[in-house]
């Protein structure tokens, strides 16, 4: 006869203790997940719609939409036959197929398809007078032609010909993007690297050192969050002209730098402030000045606030159109990709093969700067919110 210990009647308490309050499933667990699912796909679906839209042919997204390259049930054409004589067409006609098949119906509900007898779908093409009967049959399909000729014609401006309704050929330029991917390019990083940098320097000023008006210089740099950027926006402009910055590379960045630098110093000092003070002090009694503790010391541990600050500040940036229309303006040669898809949309709002190409091509860098970043996004978003 087997013995149970008291350690033995412990531990199966404790697991049918721990059984009881887990339960056989979690029911707000479920909803949580399936919520964010839910999420997850309202958000990814028009991104893979873009993605497959724009290597697509001209002629397919004209005529089916993207979910069709995943296999689905169609109905092609098998055969056809004239439509037969004495058919009344005002009213409700019969319809015999060569196969014995037959199908009822009015000519308006045989122009969208009548289903016959044996599964088929007899559709009328053409008018009541001359016209043709049509079988359709449901077979399964997928996949689709791709190319990246739309790739082509947005980023190297390869022209593209068009066979208009009459039979002509029309030869249409494309749409040169590589300049104003560069104009993107030479706006954001500036724009990303000036704040982050002075906005350092400022938190750890406000952090750790000790200056006559410290709180309401730091009050002022936190109230100035509230401010709408548009109400800045016609006395900067007037001022810019006076300065003759306006349409120049510099002048958006020091727009970029200053509408960015509040909320960069906010995030920075609350991470700042809470790193710990033995190191500080331990460098202060080693003789290091405030700038070699910051370049050796601040910069290297703040890194997670940096990245985070630095993903929010390049996606405002890269994305930005009013800004960059007001003060850089729309001339080609400091065009930003932002302004140059307004562009396309007003004047080809029609040929979604080229929009979507380059929507996708704006859409490039900034997944790589988020997705090189993201192990940093929620340590820097937590930054300082924790004490203790």
């Amino acid at each position: 006869m087997a013995v149970v210990t008291t350690k033995q009647k412990a531990v199966a308490r404790t697991t049918a203790s721990a059984r009881s309050q887990k339960g056989p499933f979690n029911p707000s667990a479920i909803i949580v997940n399936g919520t964010l699912l839910m999420l997850v796909i309202a958000w990814l679906l028009p991104t893979v719609g873009l993605i497959i839209t724009s290597v697509r042919t001209r002629a397919e997204i004209a005529t089916s939409g993207w979910w069709t390259v995943f296999p689905h049930q169609a109905y092609v054409t098998k055969d056809s036959f004239p439509v037969p004589k004495g058919l009344n067409t005002d009213g409700v006609m019969t319809i015999t197929t060569p196969s014995g098949a037959t199908a009822s119906g009015t000519f308006e509900q045989f122009r969208a398809g009548v289903t016959a007898s044996d599964g088929s779908k007899l559709v009328w093409v053409g008018n009541k007078r001359l016209g043709t009967i049509q079988i359709q049959q449901q077979e399964w399909q997928w996949g689709s032609e791709w190319t990246l000729q739309n790739y082509a014609q947005v980023l190297l401006g390869v022209p593209f010909q068009v066979k208009q309704p009459d039979g002509t050929i029309q030869t249409i330029p494309g749409n040169d993007f590589s300049t104003s991917f560069l104009n993107s390019l030479i706006v954001t990083i500036p724009a990303t690297v000036i704040p982050i940098l002075i906005a350092a320097f400022a938190a750890y000023g406000f952090a750790w050192m000790k200056f006559p008006g410290r709180k309401f210089l730091f009050i002022m740099i936190v109230a100035l969050l509230v401010v709408p950027l548009q109400i800045a926006l016609v006395p900067i402009l007037t001022d810019y002209v006076k300065l003759q910055l306006s349409g120049t590379f510099l002048g958006i960045w020091l727009v970029h730098t200053g509408f960015g630098l509040s909320l960069a110093t906010y995030l920075l000092y609350g991470y700042i402030s809470q790193l710990p003070r033995d190191i500080l002090e331990s460098a202060f009694i080693d003789g290091a000045s405030h700038f070699t503790i910051f370049t050796r010391l601040i910069l290297p541990l703040s890194a997670p606030a940096l990245a985070s600050f630095a993903i929010f500040q390049f996606l405002w940036v890269w994305n930005d159109y009013l800004v960059a229309l007001i003060f850089l303006g729309a001339k080609p040669e400091v065009q930003v990709l932002t302004l140059r898809l307004g562009d396309l949309v007003g004047s080809r709002n029609s040929e979604w093969y080229i929009l979507t190409a380059g929507a996708f091509v704006s859409m490039v860098v900034p997944l790589l700067v988020f997705f090189s970043l993201q192990r940093y996004f929620v340590r820097g978003l937590l930054a300082g919110s924790v004490k203790g």
